[in-house]
């Protein structure tokens, strides 16, 4: 059995432990994404406000609102992911003989990864997203309507949309695949030229947590910068589609970024970025550096089991 195996297994574990770790910061910037009205009373001025407005509605649970959704999400996610960066990234440096992917490799592997990971987990992050932003409601008799679990989500979207309503947002987070890309491109070429910074210098080339963890922030932050207005979009279209308001319906990624322009201006694409930045870079350093570590462990269980490959070991 390859290393690929191993790579998806602490990738799968790595997003678990990161995603626990920082959960109230997606629950907060997920409701700000969504949210259009910014005057009203239960608008979310800052992410402190949020917490604070959550905290006093739904309690602390309400922080981890859809958090199990989104462990299951994220662990097929990630797994999926490294599985296929991994073996992509085996098949050029086996055919290039080096020991490090070019930009262009590096883009191209993030692709087939990222493209891969959409088409399959878009329902999870579909359920999730309603479930992270899903507001308190009444039914005909005024009562609470009961919070519904993952399941029950599923089976409600399915009942009164259809199959189909799993994949809204599908455009644009195919379009989001160029997140993983320039992240995992930045990150690759800058670890490369950190490794061999620290060969050059009679160092080992060995980079330590620490390292990886500052590699990991780098590359999230651009990655972030550069496609957070179509992760507002894609939010959005993944929630229930209105039937009856035109101007909060989006047919399509252009219609949704021309509606919110109109009706938002240019801030309605960057709505609670500041949030999400905090979020997406602790993630992503706390993603990288767990796995790094749980790959080491996932190794050494491959070896002691013997199902780790003799090509494999030798790396």
């Amino acid at each position: 059995m390859s290393d690929n195996v191993a790579h998806a297994v602490a990738g799968a574990a790595g997003g678990i432990v990161s995603t626990v770790l920082t959960y109230p910061l997606i629950t907060v910037s997920s409701r700000m994404q969504v949210q259009k009205d910014d005057k009203s009373g239960d608008a979310y001025k800052n992410f402190f406000d949020g917490v604070r407005k959550i905290i006093k509605k739904d309690g602390p649970a309400g922080l981890f609102s859809g958090m199990n959704s989104a462990l299951i999400g994220i662990a097929i996610t990630n797994g999926v992911y490294y599985g296929c960066y991994e073996t992509t990234k085996s098949a050029f440096l086996a055919a290039s003989g080096r020991r490090v992917m070019s930009t262009v490799e590096s883009m191209i592997a993030g692709a087939v990864a990222g493209s891969a990971t959409v088409l399959v987990t878009n329902p999870i992050w579909v359920i999730n997203t309603r479930m992270t932003v899903k507001k308190d409601s009444l039914d005909e008799s005024g009562a609470p309507v009961k919070k519904l679990g993952a399941w029950e989500m599923f089976l409600k979207v399915i009942r009164e949309e259809g199959p189909a309503s799993l994949w809204q947002g599908l455009i644009p987070a195919l379009i989001l695949v160029i997140n993983p890309i320039i992240q995992y491109t930045v990150f690759e070429q800058a670890r490369g030229r950190l490794e061999k910074i620290r060969r050059t210098s009679g160092g080992s080339g060995v980079l330590s947590s620490f390292d990886i963890f500052l590699l990991g922030a780098l590359a999230k932050l651009t990655a972030t910068g550069v496609t957070y207005p179509y992760l507002v979009v894609k939010n959005r279209m993944q929630l229930k589609q209105s039937k009856t308001d035109d101007s909060a319906r989006y047919s399509s990624v252009m219609d949704g970024f021309r509606k919110i322009l109109k009706q938002e201006g240019v801030k309605g694409l960057y709505k609670g970025i500041e949030t999400k930045i905090v979020q997406s870079v602790l993630t992503a350093s706390l993603l990288f550096t767990a796995k790094e570590e749980l790959f080491k462990v996932a190794v050494f269980i491959l070896t002691v089991l013997g199902a780790r490959s003799k090509v494999a070991a030798k790396h």
